[in-house]
């Protein structure tokens, strides 16, 4: 008998840390502090913490890999630049969704958060100026050790940068990152399997202490999510196909499927990567030069599904401690989010970590990710198939645009 995969263990997780929290919050109420206090919060911060310790080494290690994969633009030519610029103008599309939808339904004042133990001041919003200079660490290291995610990944890119100009000079440092690059991966991959058990305390504390009104918040939370993935792939992805690669979003939708079907049971790009090529080629005609360009590419750097989660949940959790986000802090998300979804990678899980980053650059607390995290598996499955079909619709924009070209020069040399 075929043993039940991760994604199956943490919904299992899900439901009965939610059963368990709701029963204990309606009938057995003054159980609930004892476990609390022994059970739920030590599995749920135990899981929390596993999370962050990943977060620095991993967004370092990742940057560089993706700056580096980019190559010399020079060399990549036209396809490269308009596969580098789809994925960022989406990516910040997403992005814009998200804090849209999520500032207009107000999912985290849905629910009555007791957030009394959690003492946090909004901290001032920097200028622009201060914004773009405090970027440029004046010490990498000290950035490293202080977890000031602007700052390494600037550093980070400039590194991928460095190693892409250099090319053969840096074969064994760029090896050197991509080994420690697979260990970040492997350690995610062993923290994941603790979170059925992360995602059972952690949902069994939020609906045993707030009960009913922590669902509703929930709920309003996964909807403007799905709403918002939603959104982006009939306008953004189905707008691409219809206006840019002029073929038919319904067509485009309906032959890709079989490959989104993977990715939603997967949660991850990078494994779902073999399938969405094949399926890229055989069923939607991509030629096999762009697809195995654009689609590995966008397996690193196109993370839609994970900006709009992380531009949701950064409203939600501000609206949940009552913190009203400036302008500049908007601003400072979306930078925030495009450059960490360019980094993230299509593995189940990395999103969350991402989240932290993104929490942090706006002053907020990374343990407000505990208010979401009861839910992030599903949502991640919702993301996953969003984010291989923008490699997708960009396969085939690039694709249509190079053979229309193509037909160009030939028709003024006949």
């Amino acid at each position: 008998m075929k043993k039940p995969g991760l994604t199956v263990k943490v919904l299992s997780g899900l439901v009965l840390g939610a059963i368990v929290g709701l029963l204990i919050n309606l009938f057995l109420p003054e159980w609930f502090n004892e476990l609390n206090t022994y059970l739920f919060v030590p599995l749920g911060q135990l899981f929390l913490s596993l999370i962050n310790m990943l977060v620095v080494p991993l967004v370092f290690f990742s940057i560089i890999l993706g700056t580096a994969g980019l190559g010399d633009p020079a060399k990549l030519g036209r396809i490269g630049i308009k596969t580098v610029s789809y994925f960022l103008l989406t990516t910040t599309i997403a992005i814009v969704i998200g804090l849209s939808l999520a500032a207009v339904i107000q999912p985290g004042l849905a629910g009555d958060f007791d957030l009394s133990g959690a003492e946090f001041e909004a901290e001032t919003a920097p200028s622009v100026g201060d914004t773009l200079l405090n970027m440029i660490p004046k010490n990498p290291i000290a950035a490293l050790s202080a977890g000031n995610m602007l700052q390494i990944i600037f550093f980070a890119v400039f590194i991928g940068l460095a190693l892409t100009a250099l090319g053969e000079k840096t074969k064994g440092l760029v090896h050197l990152f991509e080994q420690a690059n697979d260990v970040m991966m492997y350690l995610v991959g062993v923290v994941m399997k603790f979170a059925p058990y992360g995602t059972f305390g952690l949902i069994a504390t939020a609906v045993g202490s707030q009960g009913l009104s922590a669902m509703k918040a929930m709920g309003s939370y996964m909807l403007v999510i799905v709403a918002a993935l939603l959104i982006h792939a009939v306008i953004t992805y189905g707008g691409t196909i219809k206006f840019l690669a002029k073929k038919s979003p319904v067509w485009f939708f309906k032959n890709f499927a079989p490959a989104m079907s993977v990715g939603f049971s997967t949660s991850s790009s990078t494994a779902t990567l073999p399938i969405s090529m094949e399926v890229a080629q055989d069923k939607l005609g991509v030629p096999k030069s762009v697809s195995s360009f654009v689609q590995p590419l966008g397996a690193t750097i196109n993370m839609d599904g994970t900006a709009i989660m992380q531009g949701v949940a950064t409203m939600f959790i501000a609206q949940a401690y009552g913190v009203e986000l400036s302008t500049m802090d908007l601003i400072t998300v979306v930078l925030t989010a495009v450059l960490a979804s360019i980094g993230t990678a299509g593995v189940p899980g990395v999103g969350l970590i991402m989240l932290a980053m993104v929490l942090s650059s706006v002053g907020l607390p990374p343990a407000g990710i505990g208010l979401v995290i009861g839910i992030d598996r599903l949502l991640d499955m919702t993301r996953t198939a969003i984010n291989i079909s923008g490699d997708a619709a960009c396969a085939v924009f690039v694709a249509e645009t190079e053979k229309n070209r193509d037909l160009r020069i030939k028709n003024m040399n006949a």
